[in-house]
């Protein structure tokens, strides 16, 4: 019996820039839109109607996809928290739980790189409004709860949780480097982090599992490959590398 040529699918249309991904929706553009205000401007100050105009949707839209400007950045920590939890590395499996955590927040981090002004700018108004730095605390520690989830490091019960605070905390600082870190590979900020991790080990009843290391495998993350990278190249340039 002859088999039937196989059908073509049709092709899909390409969008005003060329490429094959789906149109953003308009969800999609308000929070983008809200992004490049806050590039722009501190959060207290940017309007509804200035969003509207920018993400070229009508006021109407823009009460209908969300109620306020905090929901918009709580769409945006879900989608980067969706981002980073879709891109694991099963390769970590068998590190310890600080090389996992480590891998699951820089990857985060990398996540956050296009958006680096607006978050730099959230920060300042963060530490101006008491309130918002509650409201931003809130989203992160419910972040963190999935990120350790993704590093398979346990977040059930009040244990759980303070871990999650910890990190929320430990991470804020981290961000404080990765604002101001134009280095495209992170340098900086993966020093930081890895300092910050080190200072966790330390903290009484937090992450005890970090106190057991399993021995080193032949598997590192990419990114402490590349931080040993540079620690190489310090070497070579006659330079002492950080230890941390």
């Amino acid at each position: 019996m002859a088999r039937k040529s196989a059908r073509r699918p049709p092709e899909q249309a390409r969008n005003e820039n060329g490429s094959h991904d789906p149109p953003l929706t308009d969800r999609d553009r308000i929070i983008e839109a809200f992004l490049a205000l806050l590039a722009e401007q501190s959060f207290e100050n940017i309007g509804y109607a200035d969003l509207a105009v920018r993400a070229g949707v009508s006021i109407a839209t823009l009460r209908g996809e969300f109620g306020s400007k905090l929901p918009i950045i709580a769409a945006y920590v879900k989608a980067i928290d969706r981002k980073v939890l879709a891109g694991g590395d099963a390769d970590m499996a068998e590190e310890p739980p600080r090389e996992r955590l480590f891998d699951v927040l820089m990857r985060r981090l990398e996540a956050f790189a296009p958006h680096k002004a607006a978050i730099r700018s959230l920060m300042r108004s963060a530490r101006r409004h008491p309130g918002l730095a509650l409201a931003l605390n809130g989203l992160a520690v419910r972040s963190q709860q999935w990120m350790l989830t993704a590093a398979n490091i346990d977040v059930a019960g009040p244990r759980g949780m303070l871990r999650a605070q910890g990190v929320a905390l430990l991470f804020a600082g981290v961000l404080r480097t990765f604002v101001d870190d134009e280095d495209e590979g992170l340098a900086r900020t993966m020093a930081a982090l890895d300092r910050a991790l080190a200072r966790a080990q330390r903290w009484s009843g937090f992450l005890d599992d970090f106190c057991r290391f399993a021995p080193r495998s032949g598997c590192v993350s990419r990114f402490r490959r590349r931080r040993n990278d540079d620690r190489d190249l310090d070497s070579d340039l006659g330079e002492e590398p950080v230890r941390l």
